[in-house]
């Protein structure tokens, strides 16, 4: 069997009267993500990392920031998209680890709810999906809250 690998990672400033999008799940908070997009920070690097796997460039080649057609485009549309992609190559997701890195808000209480919604675009089950949470001990941008970052790694099998 053919196995590849692929990690991405992403960032996205964070500001008041935005919705905060996390792995599909839209968390209550005061601050939200900005981005073209839902600005969803977790699937983005998922995203990358099912790309970078095959060598299909990152997220920007195939969902571009200038493009209107993805403005506030729910990021979940983008994972399916790339999940596509995925399989026209011949490949299926084997799992995910991801870790998100931000001060608040707690992340924990809708980690599962993240792995159903994930689970179900990329057809594998939760327990495939490893999402850990992180601070920066108040250091940085994320530790002065004024964005966040995600890092995921994927593996992918050949059909």
């Amino acid at each position: 069997m053919s196995y590849r690998i692929g990690s991405g990672v992403d960032f996205h400033r964070l500001a008041e009267g935005r919705a905060l999008w996390i792995g599909g799940v839209n968390i209550p908070h005061y601050k939200g993500a900005v981005g073209h997009s839902d600005a969803d920070v977790l699937l983005h690097a998922i995203c990358d990392a099912l790309l970078g796997a095959l060598c299909l460039g990152d997220i920007g080649v195939h969902f571009p920031d200038t493009d209107a057609a993805y403005k506030n485009i729910d990021s979940k549309i983008l994972l399916q998209k790339t999940i596509d992609l995925i399989s026209n190559e011949g490949y299926s997701v084997v799992n995910i680890d991801s870790t998100l890195c931000l001060e608040n808000p707690k992340i924990k209480p809708h980690v599962p709810a993240m792995q159903k919604v994930i689970a179900g675009i990329a057809g594998i089950t939760e327990k495939d999906i490893s999402i850990k949470a992180t601070t920066t001990e108040k250091m940085g941008f994320a530790g002065r809250e004024e964005g966040l970052m995600a890092y995921a790694t994927v593996l992918l099998q050949k059909k």
